[in-house]
């Protein structure tokens, strides 16, 4: 056991150290504290000695200069179970230090404002705070340090439980948090610098805090956790509200990410059904129950079981609609209490509320994972416009088929590789994902679609290597194909699209999605 004798306190964030530092005197704990901490500390009626006088310093350089003194320091540093230590600072006349409560300079907060400059982040870099609760953390077995306002409660409790004293296994789990937050700390400033460079750096440090543990990763045998970014803004997935339903599995929220990431694109009303991260059926239209028809019909078959996110608040007579289908997510910006009340008659039906800020664009950087690495990359973000696309046949689109052209093109950027998407009045009518060869592809896409296959428009994410897919897809009626170009047999499939009368339209940027 610890037994808590003195104190120093030196905090940013003050939330509850009153009341805290209040708990501690009346225990006979000896408070020592510096400048905006210990006027603070004075003025509620807490008995304060000032660093300086513990010291024998003042404070210099704007208070630059405060806390890194061996009569701080080495009170903090002395491990009370070799005499040795002891000795020496009693010798030296430095008294022990048995608690330090530090948060740090909010640097975080300062650079998230937008006109904040490098010298206030650069002020705003702690080093005396730092360097007290390592110090403190490394000497655990002698000294309690505490970095997170909302543990007061708990080691006021855990004190009073232990005549003043903080046991052993107790301050361990306190250091463990400080070199997390000390990490955490040393993280943004990097990434910050770093930004300010517009580099990268040779180093990649990730800071991710935990959501919840999830019952099962995607198979049963596989353990599974689900984390945030520190700095996600609002607008993020893992920032959604679940508001009913069953617990999310690591499946589910795959398949909920590939359902946001796509009906954030459209700005009209959209709904989007994803299964096992491929969008089975996408629709715009005038209002959510047209596109919410649209989307359906693509593949009913296929939808059950799925996804269904929506760009919408989310109506009580769409509501009504989707709960004559089994769903396993609803997703949307927002839920009027009538479509709550619908919608919770399913019981195990998960609610996403995902508020109504969007951003179209996802957080970060895009990180996979492989055996003993990490791979970094841009989001495919990019903003493919009719204005840079070329029309590469003799026959230029119809302006109904630029309209399926362009939504079938946005589509296909969220659909796994080899894809093909087949459209038709603002509607996916077939998907063909994720096959080795385009061919398969365009095949399951149009067995999907079906008789709607006829006068439909395709849209692949790469370029043709051969003519082929253009033939097969003037036996099934295609009128109007997009595709990045780029190909060494462009021309033959050009030519291919000229014998048949199809309109064909190069993006010059492909969209693989792996």
């Amino acid at each position: 056991m610890v037994k808590i004798k003195r104190a120093i306190i030196s905090v940013s964030d003050k939330k509850g150290i009153e009341t805290f530092a209040s708990e501690l005197q009346k225990m006979g704990v000896e408070i020592i504290s510096t400048g905006g901490t210990a006027k603070l500390l004075k003025n509620s009626g807490v008995e304060v000695k000032e660093v300086s006088e513990v010291t024998n310093f003042p404070e210099i350089m704007e208070g630059r200069v405060k806390t890194l003194h061996p009569a701080i320091e080495a009170g903090i540093l002395a491990d009370k179970n070799k005499d040795s230590h002891l000795n020496e600072i009693k010798n030296l006349g430095i008294e022990p230090i048995d608690m330090v409560v530090v948060n740090l300079y909010p640097f975080k907060e300062t650079i998230s404002r937008e006109d904040v400059t490098l010298e206030e982040a650069i002020e705003n870099i702690d080093i005396g705070g730092p360097t007290m609760i390592r110090a403190a953390a490394k000497n655990y077995n002698s000294v309690a340090v505490i970095v997170n306002p909302d543990m007061y409660d708990e080691i006021i409790e855990h004190m009073k439980n232990n005549d003043g004293s903080v046991s052993e296994e107790l301050c361990f789990d306190l250091a463990k948090k400080v070199f997390e937050f000390t990490s955490d700390y040393d993280n943004a400033i990097s990434d910050y610098l770093s930004g300010r460079e517009k580099s990268s750096g040779s180093k990649l440090s990730l800071h991710f805090e935990k959501i919840q543990d999830l019952r099962y990763g995607e198979n049963p045998h596989q353990k599974a956790a689900y984390y945030s970014e520190v700095g996600a803004p609002d607008t993020s997935l893992v920032n959604g509200k679940q508001l009913h339903g069953k617990e999310l599995s690591f499946n589910n929220i795959l398949d909920m990410n590939a359902a946001w990431s796509t009906v954030k694109e459209f700005e009209v009303p959209a709904v989007v059904i994803v299964k096992h991260t491929n969008p089975c059926g996408v629709g715009i239209g005038k209002d959510l129950i047209e596109a919410y028809d649209k989307a359906f019909a693509s593949d009913s078959v296929s939808a059950f079981g799925g996804i269904v996110a929506i760009n919408r608040p989310l109506d009580a007579i769409l509501a009504k609609k989707l709960t004559g289908h089994f769903f396993e997510i609803i997703m949307a910006p927002a839920f009027p209490e009538e479509a709550i009340e619908i919608l919770m008659a399913k019981k195990n039906l998960r609610i996403i509320h995902m508020g109504e800020k969007r951003a179209k664009n996802p957080f970060g950087e895009e990180y996979r994972r492989i055996d003993g690495g990490l791979l970094v990359q841009d989001w495919d973000i990019s903003e493919d416009l009719r204005k840079d696309m070329k029309v590469a046949t003799k026959r230029a689109p119809t302006d109904k088929e630029w309209e399926d052209l362009l939504f079938g093109w946005t589509v296909a950027r969220h659909v796994r590789s080899n894809a093909i998407i087949l459209t038709k009045n603002l509607a996916t009518v077939g998907v063909g994902a994720g096959q080795m060869s385009r061919i398969d592809a365009f095949k399951i896409a149009a067995e999907k679609a079906g008789k709607k296959k006829k006068d439909s428009c395709l849209s692949s994410d790469a370029f043709f290597p051969f003519r082929d897919l253009v033939d097969a897809a003037a036996k099934e009626g295609i009128t109007a194909i997009i595709q990045p170009g780029g190909s060494m047999r462009d021309q033959d499939s050009i030519e291919a699209c000229n014998e048949n009368g199809i309109a064909m339209v190069f993006t010059g940027r492909r969209h693989f999605l792996h």
